[in-house]
Parts: structure tokens; sequence; C-alpha cells
């Protein structure tokens, strides 16, 4: 941990420059009532040698061999230690907006390299430079189809991830836009008959989740099909994109945008971020797209070099004139993206996607053995809903009771499902751990 010091002369200094007497000076301008009065409540200050000692302390009391299928939005994966180690170099560690190509080259190729891989898996034609996260990517999309139909009205399916449907609607009510909520069938998909009475010359969209929040896959090609015989633009949100290794890319199908959260891509958890927004279009609604997006080129002498092509955050023009007001992206969380994809490849990326999907199934095949239910019988990828027959909330504390985090109840967000578990099961799962959980599930 670094320690700056300044001396007492020192900050003499600093304020008589500043021009305040004393360093209170310097908040004159936050009321008083806003103000702390009176000393921290601090224990005495330790020396390094105390302080590592009493840290080594606090972590003994954290409970070790946890067995977790958590998941809705962020998932455990492994990332191989190679991704922590390049990204923490200084060129990359601290990117910010490469203004100057000619010193900004290693930046612009991470992230042309980082575009072209996904677009390479969601099946687009042009990602940009990602957003803060997947609700924030999906909120933005909604918008760019209301802007270029000139209509305001999108539909939502209500399996998308519920908070990614809070987002949307945080981001465009201020512009007046209706969000018009798509049923879901037994099976866990989009209701056709709720799709044919939302979709008609008002909307502007229709966002579906692929894998949806039910961990359910949804037939794209239906469902695009609709919304383009309405006028309207096909938008795709994909919270767990490991999926892709498997399933057909959203751009096969039709899609127009399709967004995802990156999280999965060689980030890990963090404790809840930061995360990585994915964002992709069709070519035909690229200056539409909010973001920036890095191009290739050659220099003066022929040579193969990266600029910034487009860029119409805020940041880079006036706040009228842009097609979004968010002025940071997570390059950092990008350029882990990128190195944890190239070293995957293509077929890794696939075997990893295919262990995910079976360790799902086999979790799936013990529960249906038993007196258990599962909720939804669309086909699935790496989670899916348990029907316990009583109260999810309970269940999981007695689970955590056996130190198993054994998924999240649905109640807080689907009343009707009070009794469903959401479990997710990733290539950390042993068969030891899926087997213990589902002997634990069963009793």
């Amino acid at each position: 941990m670094r320690y700056l010091p300044h001396t007492d002369s020192e900050i003499r200094e600093m304020l008589a420059t500043a021009g305040a007497k004393s360093i209170g000076d310097l908040f004159r301008s936050i009321p008083k009532s806003c103000r702390f009065e009176g000393s921290l409540n601090l224990p005495k200050a330790l020396s390094e040698q105390e302080l590592l000692d009493h840290l080594k302390n606090l972590s003994s009391k954290n409970k070790t061999g946890s067995i977790s299928f958590l998941g809705a939005g962020a998932y455990r994966h492994f990332v191989p230690s190679a991704v922590a180690n390049l990204v923490a170099r200084s060129e990359f560690i601290t990117p910010y907006t490469p203004y100057q190509p000619e010193i900004s080259q290693g930046t612009l190729q991470t992230v042309f390299e980082y575009q072209t891989m996904i677009c390479a898996l969601f099946g687009m034609d042009i990602a940009n430079a990602s957003h803060y996260d997947g609700a924030t990517a999906t909120a933005e999309a909604a918008l760019l189809a209301a802007k270029q139909t000139r209509r305001n009205k999108i539909a939502v399916s209500d399996a998308v991830h519920p908070e990614y449907r809070e987002t949307i609607e945080t981001i465009l009510n201020p512009s007046g836009i209706k969000l018009a909520p798509v049923a879901h069938d037994a099976d866990g998909c989009i209701s056709k008959q709720s799709l044919k009475d939302i979709c008609d010359s008002e909307c502007a969209g229709l966002v579906a989740g692929y894998p949806n929040f039910f961990g359910v896959v949804d037939d794209l090609s239906y469902l695009a099909d609709a919304i383009h015989k309405a006028g309207g633009l096909m938008i795709t949100t994909t919270p767990e994109p490991l999926s892709l290794g498997l399933i057909e890319a959203p751009g096969a199908f039709g899609a127009d945008i399709a967004c995802a959260e990156g999280q999965s891509f060689g980030c890990g958890l963090n404790f809840g971020g930061p995360y990585l927004g994915i964002f992709t279009v069709k070519e035909k609604y690229l200056r539409m797209m909010p973001g920036r997006v890095v191009g290739e080129t050659t220099d003066a002498d022929g040579k193969r070099g990266y600029v910034l092509t487009f860029a119409t955050r805020e940041q880079h023009i006036r706040r009228e004139k842009a097609t979004s007001n968010i002025c940071s992206n997570e390059a950092l969380c990008a350029a882990s993206a990128a190195i944890y994809l190239a070293l995957l490849g293509k077929a890794g990326l696939t075997k990893l996607a295919e262990l995910n999907y079976a360790k799902a199934e086999y979790l799936k095949n013990k529960i249906k053995g038993s007196s258990l239910k599962i909720k939804f019988s669309g086909p699935t990828f790496n989670e899916f809903i348990i029907d316990a027959g009583k109260p999810a909330d309970d269940v999981l504390t007695g689970l955590q009771k056996q130190n198993i985090y054994g998924g999240v109840a649905l109640g807080r967000w689907y009343p009707q499902y009070k009794n469903c578990i959401l479990a997710c099961v990733t290539e950390l799962n042993s068969r030891e751990e899926i087997d213990k959980f589902a002997n634990a599930l069963c009793l």
C-alpha cells in the first residue's frame, strides 16, 4: 500500500497557494448541516506488522469450502492467470481515451481485436468499445430502436433479467418511451399470443433474453419475424454470453442489435463489478450506435495502423448531437475479455460451453428423478428453475446451513414463483458438489 505523506510546511504552502487559512476552509462550499463534527470513532493507529496480523485474524473468520450454484447474471468461471497478468501491464491498467492514435496503437489494437472477436461471436457487423454493463447496453439498444423508428413503445419480454428491465425503464422514461411487457408461456419462452398483441405499428422494437433470465433459449427466428413485420427492430440481450459457444449467434436469426454482459469473459465476479457491456449492431445502424468504434487503416508508409473511426459520445461531440450520454467505458474489462477469448480460441470456447451445458443437464436429470420439478420445459443453457414445492427462501436458508449456496429465489421478482429457485452450474462445480446439492435438495 502506497503512503504519500505531506509535512506541515508543505500543507501550509499548498493552503497559501489556494488562498485558504486551514484545510477546513477548502470545504466552505459544503453546508454545515452536511459536515461531520467531532472526532471519528477509530481505534489507535496500528503499525504495518500489527495491521497485517489484524487482517489475518479477520480473514480467518471467513467460511471456506462453500459450494455455489448462484447465477442470475453473475457467473463463476475459471479465469486463467495469464489474463490478470497481461491486463496488469502499464499500457492496459490505465487505459484512457486514445485521442492521439500515434501514441495509442497498443490500446487501439486491443480494442479492435476485442470488437472483431465479439462480432464473430454474436454474428453481427459492428461492435463498440463497450458500455458500463449488460443492463445499460440493453437500455441504450432500446433507445436506439426508438430513435431509428421514431416510435415511442418498446416491447420487453418479462423473462428479460428483472434488473435489466428496471434499467431500461429508468433510461427510457425521461424520453416518454413506454415499455410494453410481453408474457412468457409454460415453456419459459415468449408467449406468441402476447407478442402478437403487442407488436403493432407503434412498436419500435422487441427486447428478448437469449438465453433469458430463466436460462431458457427462445426461438429468435420467430421473434425477429414478428417484430420486423411490425416495422420494429429485434434486440437480444445475453446475460451469459458463454452460451454462444454452443447455441447459434443472434445475428444468424436476424437480430438488429445484440447486447450482452461480458463478465463471464475473464472479468471474474470481483464482489459485483466492474462489468462489461457488450453492444453490437448491423452495419446500417452504425451511425446511431453509442460509444466508439476502432478501425484498421494504413499509415503514410503503408503500414497497418488503428484509429478511432466513430466516436459519438458526448465526451467527443456536443451533448445534443451525441447518441449517448454515457461518457466512460469498460476498456480494462474489454481488454480482459479479448485476452480471455484469444486464450480459449474458438474450439476452447465451444468445449467450455459444452462442459457448462453438460453439468447443468446432469443436475437437471438428478432432480427429475426426485419429488422436485423443473419449472419450464424449454431448452436451457447452464441455469434453470427448480420448483421446490415450498417457499424457496426457506429451502435456500436450509442449504446455507450445509454451506451450500443453492441458487436465487425468484419470488423477489416473480411473486407467482415464490417456491422456485434459479440454479446455475458452471465448469467450477464438480460432480461431487452437484451430487451433494441434489441430495440436499431432495431431502
